[in-house]
């Protein structure tokens, strides 16, 4: 039989020396069927590769081309252990300046060094070590200030010396005062800050020894610290924190009348504990920068690091003399400390429903978890030298340097990388 002798359901204007239509249609549509499940993993696998590509572990060495760009699974990279790192540390005590004596552990002869060699590993992904190209790349022509009390000025002084390796900064400072300094580098037109307000709001000493020796303080609970909230709305960044200043005697003020106190141990004063105050202080801190008509920054929450006083409390006594990390099977966050974080979510909460209203970013720099952890990364008695007279002699409450601290530029830097690309592809 011959093609041309079928009759075809197709019009007689059909070629007739011409492969049918619906022939070649079906041939067509095998032909499709039989390649679409050879070609389908392949896309399949290409796409898998990028969704997880930035789920492997990065070096710490890797450059700013290294950034990645596509997008991410979710992860919440501070929940989980610590783990051994022989590389670390990455600068010494005898490298980096910028080690405050107190927090310069080496130094003072302490004799065991294992405690810099641990990273924060999460339980569902890696947490790349801070690369100081990659951050100075990211922040180039940018600000940021640390808001805070002296482990906020810790913080800051752990990533100079982790930027060292790229740069040394300059002093740009507009005043003498060593609670405000400002620090600029100057190949990535690149500043930080350091405000001091260790209770957040406006404060003044009452009394310089106070019922506990360690002062009696006011503070206006409902009024700005001007030192700083005059101060950062120029900034790109600002990290706040606060905490340990709360433990010492407080009277609180609210519209310049005394409501109640911490410790005061006044007549007639009733005792509202220091929760009460650290609440207030933070919805004031929070109400002062949603209020700054010109600030387009991000603000990150750094959460509060609990001390590690053991066998007595910081001026009876207590002291932290562990070597290694707690695993998290060991130890809970409970008791006071887990009341400072709880205040401190709540209210962030409240502060970034209301900042989202105006196109502010807040972010939760959630280091409480990792610290709790690091019994072994303070100072102790290893912060000065033994026959000094100093208030803190055994310092459970700040980080040695090189020491735990410098991973919470590991998860700022982290968390730098992820805003960019959700920025990117919004």
């Amino acid at each position: 039989m011959k093609f041309q002798d079928i009759e075809l359901p197709l019009g007689s204007n059909s070629p007739k020396h011409m492969i049918p239509k619906v022939t070649f249609l079906a041939i067509l549509a095998i032909l499709i069927l039989a390649i679409t499940p050879v070609c389908y993993p392949l896309f399949s696998y290409s796409s898998l590769l990028k969704v997880n590509k930035y789920k492997h572990p990065s070096s710490a060495n890797d450059g700013p081309e290294d950034l990645p760009s596509t997008s991410v699974e979710r992860c919440d990279i501070f929940t989980g252990e610590w783990v051994p790192n022989p590389k670390a540390p990455y600068y010494t005590n005898k490298t980096c300046w910028a080690i405050h004596e107190h927090q310069n552990c080496m130094k003072y002869g302490r004799p065991d060094s294992e405690f810099m060699k641990w990273r924060w590993k999460p339980n569902e992904c890696e947490l790349p070590i801070f690369n100081p190209f990659q951050f100075l790349e990211i922040v180039k022509g940018k600000s940021m200030a640390f808001v805070g009390d002296s482990v906020g000025r810790n913080q800051m002084q752990s990533m100079i010396c982790l930027l060292s390796r790229v740069e040394w900064p300059i002093d740009v400072s507009y005043t003498t005062d060593e609670y405000f300094k400002r620090w600029k580098y100057p190949s990535y037109n690149f500043t930080m800050a350091t405000f001091w307000t260790p209770h957040l709001v406006r404060t003044k000493m009452a009394d310089s020894n106070g019922p506990s020796h360690t002062g009696l303080f006011n503070l206006y609970l409902d009024e700005f610290d001007e030192k700083w909230t005059t101060q950062i709305e120029e900034f790109d960044y600002v990290i706040l924190d606060g905490g340990h200043w709360f433990f010492r005697p407080m009277v609180f003020y609210e519209k310049q009348k005394i409501v109640g106190c911490h410790y005061c141990l006044l007549e007639n004063v009733p005792d509202l504990t220091m929760f009460y105050g650290y609440r207030k202080a933070f919805r004031t801190a929070f109400k002062a920068i949603n209020s700054l008509e010109n600030f387009k920054g991000v603000i990150f929450l750094r959460t509060f690091a609990p001390s590690h006083f053991e066998n007595g409390i910081w001026n009876q006594g207590g002291n932290c003399v562990r070597t290694k990390p707690f695993r998290s099977s060991e130890t809970q966050l409970e008791g006071t400390n887990l009341e400072l974080y709880m205040i401190q979510l709540e209210e962030f909460k409240i502060a970034e429903k209301e900042a989202r209203k105006k196109g502010l970013k807040f972010k939760l720099l959630d280091t409480t978890q990792a610290m709790l952890l690091r019994p072994d990364g303070h100072p102790s008695r290893y912060g000065h030298w033994p026959h000094e007279n100093v208030t803190l002699y055994n310092d459970c409450v700040h980080w040695c340097l090189p020491g735990p601290i410098d991973t919470w530029s590991d998860f700022l830097l982290e968390m730098l990388k992820m805003e960019g690309m959700r920025s990117a592809t919004s």
